[in-house]
């Protein structure tokens, strides 16, 4: 679960030198943040607010928030218009896809006299029938629903046919909120965690959630076919499906860097004797030869033409050379010892390929006479 931290705010207030009390603008977007909290007593000057992507189940801890004229919470799993009465000066608040079943509790936005527009596009209740009529007449302050402006005699119309709407939105969220009522139970009769409470929160902790995927699988294939079989499931519009959505990205997510992790673990540069192993992991070609005429060994490495040289990092070590191309490493054992220090890199223009060029420390006729001594000995 993300919290709302002081440390956080401030993160997201570079533009403002990391001041909270005269901060104006924020952005909170996309961090699976699942409560509002601590906003309206660190930053009461807000004007525009942006908690949109997130996991927040419930408009709250936002009423001080006088000066307030812009607040877009789409993409969260809110089910009831709530709570903003205190934000006297709003003007716009975007709920596009959320949950909002309950259409009555548009109601309660009355007290925001200066709403002008409101998005509800998405949500459950945009589907019901005279479901614009009845905002548009119980919001007499919008100017704009969904996008759409709002005429004169739209508003004339929906005031008029307001008692009959009324009675059919009563109706359809009656039925509404039984199956809302039968879809939790659904959940809290299956026992996972996460099962919807009917306070509207949800527990999100993965730490000890295995989305029915066993940690000791390693086949890929296996993994391929869980996870093809997770996304044809059957799944409801619910807060609880989006909340299970998560989770099984976030595993994915984790899961992924496990893999890496211990793929790098397991990476041996090294033998168990310490000497250096020859590794090619990017599968390129290359050549190695010895310039007798100048005394050193050079390497060509058949570097993709029109990858970035950012994505290439060369080391070059006495007994070996190690080049790292896009996180994949090349390593091979030089026939002799060289000079790191004077060693050169260069990048051919014409077909990408990395040459290093490494002076030897003996000469060519040293190292021969060396070579032929230990042999005798």
């Amino acid at each position: 679960m993300v919290y709302i931290t002081e440390d956080l705010i401030r993160l997201r207030a570079e533009h403002n030198d990391g001041e909270l009390f005269s901060l104006e603008e924020l952005s909170l977007h996309q961090l699976d943040i699942e409560k509002i909290e601590h906003i309206d007593r660190w930053c009461s000057k807000l004007v525009i607010l942006y908690l949109q992507n997130n996991l927040i189940p419930r408009i709250e801890n936002l009423g001080h928030l006088k000066r307030l004229q812009y607040l877009n919470l789409a993409l969260n799993n809110i089910e009831v218009i709530e709570n903003l009465e205190g934000c006297e000066s709003l003007q716009k608040l975007d709920l596009m896809v959320n949950f909002v079943g309950h259409l009555s509790s548009v109601d309660s936005l009355r007290h925001n006299i200066h709403l002008r527009d409101l998005c509800l596009m998405g949500n459950p209740c945009s589907r019901f029938e005279g479901y614009r009529q009845y905002v548009v007449a119980a919001l007499p302050q919008l100017q704009c629903l969904d996008g759409t402006e709002i005429s004169r005699s739209e508003r004339i119309q929906a005031s008029h046919s307001l008692t009959e709407v009324r009675r059919r939105i009563q109706e359809e969220e009656k039925e509404y909120l039984k199956r809302r009522a039968e879809q939790k139970e659904a959940e809290r009769s299956k026992g996972g965690e996460e099962s919807g409470g009917l306070d509207g929160s949800w527990s999100t902790d993965i730490t000890n959630i295995s989305p029915n995927k066993p940690d000791s699988m390693s086949s890929d294939t296996a993994m391929e076919r869980q996870e093809q079989e997770f996304w044809q499931k059957p799944c409801a519009f619910t807060p609880e499906c989006r909340l299970e959505v998560h989770r099984h990205l976030q595993w994915k997510r984790k899961a992924k860097e496990k893999k890496i992790e211990k793929k790098e673990k397991c990476r041996a540069l090294f033998g168990d004797n310490g000497q250096a192993l020859n590794i090619n992991e990017p599968k390129l070609n290359f050549h190695l030869t010895e310039d007798e005429e100048n005394n050193t060994v050079v390497l060509d490495l058949a570097v993709y033409r029109h990858m970035d040289t950012s994505l290439i990092d060369a080391d070059v070590q006495p007994t070996y050379v190690r080049v790292s191309v896009k996180g994949k490493i090349f390593q091979i054992v030089l026939p002799a010892e060289v000079k790191p220090d004077s060693s050169t890199a260069q990048r051919s223009q014409t077909t990408g390929h990395l040459l290093l060029t490494m002076p030897l420390v003996r000469t060519s006729t040293q190292l021969f006479l060396y070579i032929s001594y230990t042999k005798i000995k």
